[in-house]
């Protein structure tokens, strides 16, 4: 679904973001993308549909990303911000969630159904014709969701879910990403959320693949997420994936 090949990418002012990325992700995997901050994490996601473009190869279901292809890329890889009012500007729910198949050329019956496909999806059909900036932070997220669901990407790309939301709201966001039938891709500083949601862990640091294994081994690794920066929160203990 997803191949990176060799992928580089420095700033203008020299910095070297990324430093020759190989990873593959399957169809249907849920992988989580863990790193501290200045790793290249932000980087490596702007790589996957063509907003910064490097060295090396990168690839969406077996078709490369380059300015040629573009549309079709960002069709297929389903971004969504951390902060989700990033995505949201219409007047309300519906138009937002319309906006993107709207632009491929949907009209009429086929684009309502569209929308209502990815509202009922993240449980937001009953706030359609509310105003995005009148919805609580986790409905807003979960909008910002449905946006990218309406184009019905083969891959979703959540860059820290969790952040910001009440419990109750991160336990609804969990229970809507559990039940999508897309690959996941999901860049995330929570690890109790990557060990919820992800089967599989890949650290980058310096802008490389340091770690990729099951999520339960690399966070039941205390001396690895040390050497990375990366702390469970006190008390939360990984399940052993033997017992």
């Amino acid at each position: 679904m997803l191949e990176l090949r060799d992928v580089t990418y420095s700033y203008p002012d020299g910095h070297r973001a990324l430093a020759g990325v190989d990873l593959s992700i399957g169809a249907g995997e849920t992988v989580a993308l863990l790193g501290p901050n200045g790793a290249g994490k932000t980087t490596f996601v702007l790589q996957l549909n063509g907003i910064l473009t490097g060295g090396g190869r990168v690839s969406v279901d077996g078709l490369e990303v380059t300015k040629a292809n573009l549309a079709e890329i960002r069709r297929r890889v389903g971004v969504v911000f951390q902060d989700p009012d990033d995505q949201l500007f219409m007047p309300t729910v519906a138009e937002d969630v319309a906006f993107g198949p709207a632009n491929l050329g949907l009209r009429g019956a086929e684009l309502d159904a569209r929308v209502d496909e990815a509202l009922e999806a993240v449980g937001m059909a009953e706030h359609r014709h509310r105003a995005p900036h009148h919805l609580s932070y986790g409905q807003r997220r979960r909008v910002a969701v449905a946006t990218v669901l309406a184009m019905r990407p083969s891959i979703l790309v959540m860059d820290e879910p969790s952040s910001n939301l009440d419990p109750a709201a991160r336990r609804e966001l969990a229970e809507i990403l559990r039940g999508l039938d897309v690959t996941l891709l999901m860049v995330t500083h929570d690890l109790p959320y990557a060990h919820e949601l992800c089967r599989r862990a890949v650290i980058l640091d310096a802008g490389r693949i340091v770690a990729d294994a099951a999520t339960s081994l690399i966070l039941g690794d205390a001396d690895l997420l040390a050497e990375h920066r990366l702390e469970l929160p006190y008390g939360f203990a990984v399940p052993d994936p033997a017992a």
